[in-house]
């Protein structure tokens, strides 16, 4: 049974359109026809879930497939938590509504090493056990017949070493999803048709390459993990997928998201090399899409979606040689429609003028570049692949092309690192601001970041430790050098963070309780932001409670340094190593199977030791990593096709041809949505129906649609009033047909009509608005109203010739105002059958609604009430029916 949502979304719930599941591109499939459910449950809040491009596609892939419903769910933002824990209401997915616990499968993101609070959070809202073993049961598996769903996680963390977190799932999920996840679906649906238990369920899972069973695993005592059963893999496959941009153009939220655009994959993995990177060896081959399909995808999706910005995805966007070509069509093509262009962090040896101008424009965005260490000698050791030339020309490009400000990323703490190397990258920015010093043109700025190295598994540096203590000590020193430096903006990784992630990130099962602990403890994604202290303790007395505070002391004061030839071994109480057995010994994540040979980590490791740098697979030679085979593919690399002449930036067109007036609705659960959400959703609406919409001028135009006044979060309204502004004249059939097409259908438009260019806008017309609402006692909501007595308040409001309040400026400063002077209209709505008693009853007012503040809002109106009646109300529904212009001639 569907949970009813409407109810718990009151004015106090923060954005409550997060949870409506009502975006354009939801699909809503039926729940009875379904022969498998799917939840994909992002553990994230859902502005940085629903702009995922991985959770956008696998959502658009699982329902795609024949039988099969995708519905998703998000961890709620903490009001809502508590509304759910009050209320007793568990955790729901947002387009069936219906609990997380009546689906079959439920699929948590688990991409970065401290999430998996999250997800407890989000299993414990749903009523579901925390662990597999908890989760088990003899007998038939059926979720219909009281069976708890299967649960399993993905992601790079998920993949990396799942060990961690190995207790609280039923699965794991390695590598791409895109082919993978179907295939599970298949398996589930045919283990329900065959009355499988939960075990044998997993059993036949456990045999779909990329399905890691933890149950069917023990860690042994040399540190190792080897199966408990002979029907299952030793070792477990990475899946490898090819890129579907066509996937990517799905939902468009209302709310505004993390990243508010749409995103196209244009490369998959990186052979770049860097040493520290893990996404950069757990996502080879490099798998370029064909330039083409990408162009297709973007133009499609625009006019699809409606967004006024794009974004092209990949490790490495610059490595996408076809980048310039694709970029410079795709600008050319979308000249006339304000669109812009945003690129992940990029190599700045690959920055030039083709690269400038189509991330230029009106709406310049924001441009990254990580050289990740100060001095040349390091970048040779990271194998960064980057001189200092390289690196000045690039930063040169970007404030020729009229940039003023960049953002640089950096760490510290990597291996073979010394103080001059430190120290270097304050002298690396000091040096680049020399160099781009220019006759007339604005100093160069940068906004530094600076993070702590953390090693990662399956990189040639998971054997590497830094103590927090040096983390502290360079943080300390860098801050000294940038004291004095001006046009910086630095930001410091929390070395406890740091410190943290690298604990559990390279652990292994034993870490399972503190985990759970840490979460009991109150630690969680949000606390990490907002209250750093507090998730800080939670996490410290978890690791003190578990009896493993003697291996969290080794990551937090440096284990050991790599470059130390001479003390390989762990500082703690383990056998002495040599140094051949100490990189050979099992690590908790050796039973998956990367497809990189751990015996060319250990040599890229030596490589790293002499400075030595490995050429890009991509397009040198092969460097024997292992992964090109036949079960991972090879690099498919796209060769450059020409670069299309550019024809110069978007102008906006800001010829006023028509104005036209529209009167619309705003229904149902679009009343959760607010006001500047709801003018992106014009905004959008305009552009996917393809009308010739007006812009502003100077450095930010935007689209001329106006609307006559903003309608308060939570009120529905058949009387709104939006005026758009057109560069040529349309009739206004086809334009409400257009426009209709493209609004929500609680978003009904009543009519249109042509307005003169030289009126008045409606914003300036505005004089009155008319509400009706219903109004019940404060004290007890069940307690019934005499009616007669709410018509004598009526009339004692409408008798008053002052009713005065106190307001609050925008400035704090308070202000007396007389309310009655703003009410022009009072009377009780009667319904049918009402008399004499009700639970509440219903007004119609008119009252002052001017832009320039002079306003009686349904809340001020029940002061007035309020004050005759002597007794608190409270507003159980609040409906605008109409707006009221004075005409253009008073």
């Amino acid at each position: 049974m569907a949970i009813a949502v409407e109810p718990l979304l009151t004015s106090d719930i923060l954005r409550p359109a997060r949870y409506l599941g009502n975006e354009l591109g939801a699909i809503h499939k039926s729940w009875d026809e379904a022969t498998v459910r799917w939840a994909l449950t992002y553990p994230e809040v859902y502005e940085v879930g629903a702009s995922n491009l991985g959770h956008i596609i696998l959502y658009s892939i699982l329902n795609a497939q024949p039988r099969q419903l995708c519905d998703r769910a998000y961890l709620p933002a903490a009001d809502f938590i508590t509304k759910l824990r009050t209320t007793q209401t568990p955790l729901f997915a947002v387009e069936s509504r219906q609990a997380l616990s009546q689906f079959d499968i439920l699929g948590f993101s688990l991409s970065y090493e401290l999430g998996a609070t999250n997800i407890l959070e989000m299993l414990d809202l749903a009523g579901i056990p925390l662990t597999a073993k908890d989760r088990s049961a003899p007998g038939v598996w059926n979720v219909e017949t009281g069976s708890y769903p299967l649960i399993f996680a993905g992601g790079q963390t998920a993949t990396s070493n799942p060990e961690p977190y190995a207790d609280f799932f039923d699965f794991i999920a390695l590598g791409d999803g895109e082919e993978l996840l179907p295939e599970i679906g298949l398996v589930v649906e045919e283990g329900k048709l065959a009355k499988l238990s939960r075990e044998e369920l997993l059993l036949d899972l456990a045999q779909v390459p990329g399905v890691y069973v933890p149950q069917f695993y023990d860690l042994a005592a040399d540190g190792s993990v080897q199966p408990n059963r002979a029907d299952v893999p030793t070792r477990i496959l990475r899946r490898v997928a090819t890129p579907m941009p066509a996937y990517s153009i799905g939902l468009v939220p209302y709310v505004e998201t993390v990243h508010d655009r749409l995103v196209i994959e244009i490369r998959r993995g990186c052979t770049r090399g860097c040493r520290f990177c893990q996404p950069g060896m757990l996502t080879r081959p490099a798998r370029d899409v064909e330039p083409e399909a990408v162009i297709e995808a973007i133009e499609q999706g625009m006019r699809a979606t409606g967004y006024n910005e794009f974004s092209l995805l990949s490790l490495s966007c610059s490595d996408y040689l076809a980048l310039p070509a694709v970029g410079v069509e795709i600008k050319n093509r979308l000249k006339d429609e304000n669109i812009s262009l945003a690129l992940p962090s990029q190599r700045v040896d690959r920055f030039d003028e083709n690269i400038a101008n189509i991330l230029g424009g009106t709406r310049q965005g924001g441009l990254t570049f990580a050289p990740e260490a100060g001095t040349q000698r390091l970048r040779d050791i990271v194998n960064k692949g980057l001189t200092n030339e390289e690196l000045l020309r690039g930063i040169k490009t970007a404030h020729e092309q009229g940039w003023d400000r960049v953002k640089l990323y950096f760490m510290i703490g990597l291996p073979g690192e010394t103080d001059v190397d430190v120290i270097g990258i304050a002298e690396t920015v000091r040096w680049l601001q020399q160099e781009c010093r220019s006759h007339g043109r604005k100093s160069l700025n940068f906004n530094i970041t600076i993070s702590n190295f953390t090693p990662k598994p399956h990189t040639p540096f998971q054997w590497h430790s830094v103590s927090a203590a040096e983390f502290a000590r360079k943080q300390a020193l860098l801050k000294s050098e940038f004291r004095h430096n001006r046009g910086l903006k630095v930001n410091f990784t929390d070395v406890r963070i740091s410190a943290m992630e690298d604990f559990v990130g390279r652990g292994d099962r034993r870490l399972a309780p503190v985990i759970l602990r840490a979460w009991q403890l109150g630690a969680g994604m949000d606390a990490w932001w907002e209250s750093l202290e507090r998730a800080y303790g939670a996490w410290s007395q978890a690791i003190a409670e578990s009896g493993l505070t003697w291996k969290y002391r080794q990551v937090e004061n440096g284990e050991w340094n790599i470059f130390d030839q001479s003390d390989p071994q762990p500082v703690s109480t383990s056998p002495t190593l040599d140094s051949a057995s100490f990189y050979t010994a099992p690590l908790p994540w050796d039973h998956l199977d990367t497809g990189i040979d751990k015996q060319w980590l250990i040599d890229d490791l030596q490589r790293a030791l002499a400075a030595a740098t490995v050429p890009d697979c991509s397009f040198e030679g092969c460097s024997h990593c292992g992964v090109c085979s036949v079960d991972f593919g090879h690099n498919v690399v796209v060769p450059p096709p020409a670069i299309p002449k550019f024809v110069g930036q978007f102008v906006p067109n800001q010829q006023r041809v028509q104005r036209v007036r529209v009167w619309l609705g705003k229904q149902g659960d679009m009343a959760l949505v607010s006001h500047l959400d709801l003018m992106r959703l014009y905004d959008r609406a305009a552009r996917r129906a393809a009308l010739p919409i007006t812009f502003t001028g100077g450095f930010h135009p935007g689209p001329r649609i106006i609307p006559a006044n903003a309608l308060p979060l939570g009120v529905t309204s058949s009387g709104e009033i939006v005026d758009f502004e057109l560069t040529q004249s349309m009739d206004l059939e086809v334009f409400q047909a257009k426009l209709a097409a493209q609004l929500p259908a609680n978003m009904p438009i009543y009519r249109v009509e042509q307005i003169s260019l030289s009126a008045p806008a409606a914003t300036q017309l505005l004089e009155q608005a008319e509400y009706e609402i219903t109004v019940g006692l404060a004290d007890d909501k069940e307690t019934p109203i005499n009616l007669a007595t709410c018509q004598t308040w009526v009339e004692a409001v409408l008798n008053s010739p002052e009713i005065w309040i106190e307001q609050t400026t925008k400035s704090g400063k308070t202000r007396a105002v007389n309310l009655r002077d703003r009410l022009f209209h009072l009377e009780l709505i009667a319904s049918a059958g009402s008399f004499p008693f009700s639970s509440h009853f219903s007004l119609k007012y008119v009252g002052s609604c001017r832009n320039d503040g002079t306003l009686l809002r349904p809340d001020a109106l029940l002061r007035m009430l309020e004050q005759v009646a002597n007794q608190p109300l409270y507003l159980l529904k609040t409906h605008r029916t109409r707006l009221i212009l004075r005409t253009a001639s008073d």
